[in-house]
């Protein structure tokens, strides 16, 4: 790619544009105002009016949240993977309502996978606006069903859902259709015959911050002068090169999860994956290098309370990463696909591990030279 089509791919939190009335709940007093942003794929929006910041298929979707003290969304079903991001404040994750709702609370940083085919919704607890990312698997997510009471709940305030999925909110004028349906929900035994997921089971799915497990030999670069990049996985094979390496939640996502940690003045040096990946910048500053047709392409990308920039990085192009604050970086890496990644490193990174004592064994892993060598004579 060349660097106008480079610069396309950069999503700085200030560009983000949201939509309101992404789905019926907007009709509803304690769902609303719902802010609904959608930085890489459409996501599960109702909406065709829905900003979308870039439309590219990478196999998986990144959309944002936010919405004040209080507020609710309301129960809802999904086909493919949702993961819940929490980059402000403070929230509650709810499922089941099978009858009743169980719940778990989320905080900074905090990541829960929600499984497919449960009812799910969030309140924010927290005392400002907060906000939530959200990683859906595949391209195509199937949709959302909305609970029947939600259904209910929002006819009443004069909002309804076709079976095509479109809104019709009579309060405008707007009316259906000749011969159009509305939605039908799930009936209560349809509901009631779904999989119970208990608290000690949905404790699986939530990795906190302070749980994450932080690998020194999860990247090659890492023994170089100016390295020190580690991985902490969190859903699904990512990239991590360290043999010990454990995501904390395993099952196929379409996407894998982990966040890289950067010391001040570290870099990850020079390399290439062949999966497309999106980086978010959590806390502090990072620069992002990426290798164009024309030239070099550069990207300041920063995380703090007032926001959280993105890029969405092409497959095969060779990038680096450094740390340009006086802080530690976090940056989540979202790579397409179930499988482990294999990154590609630049031969003369791969040169100065070996001058300094490492190398990648036959699996990819981090591993003393001497011990490689040996094995191979």
């Amino acid at each position: 790619m060349n660097i106008e089509q480079l610069n396309e791919r950069h999503i700085p939190f200030s560009s983000l544009r949201y939509s309101t009335e992404a789905f019926i709940d907007y009709a509803i007093p304690e769902c609303s105002p719902k802010y609904n942003y959608a930085l890489v794929g459409p996501g599960v929006s109702q909406n065709a009016k829905q900003p979308v910041s870039l439309r590219e298929p990478h196999g998986f979707q990144v959309g944002g949240v936010s919405m004040p003290h209080g507020r609710i969304n309301p129960p809802h079903l999904h086909f493919s993977c949702e993961v819940f991001i929490c980059a402000k404040g403070q929230w509650r994750i709810q499922w089941g309502f099978n009858p009743e709702a169980r719940h778990v609370d989320i905080g900074e940083l905090d990541i829960v996978s929600v499984p497919t085919w449960i009812y799910r919704g969030f309140t924010n607890i927290g005392v400002d606006d907060g906000f939530l990312f959200t990683a859906l698997g595949r391209d195509h997510t199937g949709g959302i069903l909305w609970g029947p009471a939600t259904l209910a709940a929002a006819a009443a305030n004069g909002v309804h859902l076709t079976q095509d999925y479109r809104i019709v909110d009579t309060r405008r004028g707007e009316a259906l259709a000749p011969g159009e349906q509305t939605l039908q929900p799930m009936q209560p035994q349809d509901i009631a015959a779904l999989r119970d997921w208990s608290p000690s089971e949905m404790a699986q799915r939530v990795v906190r911050a302070n749980d994450l497990r932080f690998g020194p030999h999860s990247l090659l670069d890492a023994v170089l002068p100016g390295g020190g990049g580690q991985l902490a996985p969190v859903v699904g094979l990512g990239l991590s090169e360290d043999r010990h390496a454990v995501p904390p939640v395993a099952k196929a996502h379409g996407v894998s999860l982990e966040w890289l940690r950067l010391p001040p003045g570290a870099q990850v040096s020079a390399h290439r994956l062949a999966e497309k990946q999106v980086v978010t910048a959590y806390r502090g500053q990072v620069a992002l290098q990426i290798r164009a047709l024309d030239g070099s392409a550069r990207y300041c990308l920063e995380g703090s309370a007032q926001g959280w920039d993105t890029y969405a990085i092409p497959g095969g192009v060779w990038r680096e990463f450094c740390n340009t604050g006086a802080q530690d970086a976090w940056v989540l890496m979202m790579t397409a696909g179930d499988h482990r990644k294999r990154i590609e490193w630049d031969p003369s990174v791969v040169a100065a591990a070996h001058q300094a004592g490492w190398a990648l064994d036959a699996d990819g892993c981090v591993a003393e030279r001497h011990f490689v060598e040996r094995a191979q004579r």
